[in-house]
Order: C-alpha cells, then sequence, then structure tokens
C-alpha cells in the first residue's frame, strides 16, 4: 500500500497566513506530464474536488487528484523560505531525478 503525502505545518502555517481556507480554496498539489524532466507539479489555489485525497491541518486543506496521488506516495509537502523566494515545495521519494527549477521531475 501507498502511503499519502504528508504536510508539513510549516505548509498549513502559511496557507493560513494567505487566507485559503476564506476564500474556501485549498492548496491543490498535482502531477502533470511536461517540464524539462518529464512530470511537472502544477501547485496552486483550488476548490477540492469529489474525488480529491483531502490532508487537514492548522484548518486549511491540501488537495491532490486521484490521477496525481500515485506520483505523491509518501511524497512531503513543505513551504521554504530562502533568500531568492519563497515558495511551496515538494520532497517525492518518487522521483529518481529533478530539475533545478523544483517544478519538473522524472520517475
Amino acid at each position: 500500500m501507498n502511503l499519502p503525502p504528508k504536510v508539513t505545518q510549516r505548509a498549513f502555517a502559511r496557507l493560513a497566513e494567505i487566507g485559503a481556507d476564506q476564500q474556501g480554496s485549498a492548496l491543490r498539489i498535482a502531477v502533470e506530464g511536461g517540464g524539462c524532466s518529464g512530470f511537472q507539479y502544477d501547485i496552486r489555489l483550488d476548490q477540492p474536488g469529489a474525488d480529491d485525497l483531502v490532508l487537514e491541518g492548522q484548518g486549511q486543506k491540501v488537495v491532490v487528484d486521484s490521477v496525481s496521488l500515485p506520483f505523491l506516495a509518501g511524497a512531503t509537502i513543505d513551504f521554504s523560505e530562502e533568500l531568492i523566494g519563497a515558495r511551496f515545495v515538494i520532497e517525492n521519494p518518487n522521483a529518481s531525478s529533478s530539475c533545478g527549477c523544483g517544478v519538473s521531475f522524472s520517475m
């Protein structure tokens, strides 16, 4: 059985800061074909769907669609603040390699 993705407290805290729940939105993490390594992450605020896995914490929601779920098994969704900027990041144990952009990967 594949482990579901995990969301860090830091990621939930950032969603609370931007008021995602007050907009009725969740952070959607999806995997699409494309990017420089074969697959890419689509990370955006969106409405939860009927077939989504919903991960909740601190009153916030992160959703993953059923097609993307196998690609994100055991992954960790986090929020990173660095000198070059702040962004949601995904540590994915299924990715055999990733691009320097952090959004594209291969399996």
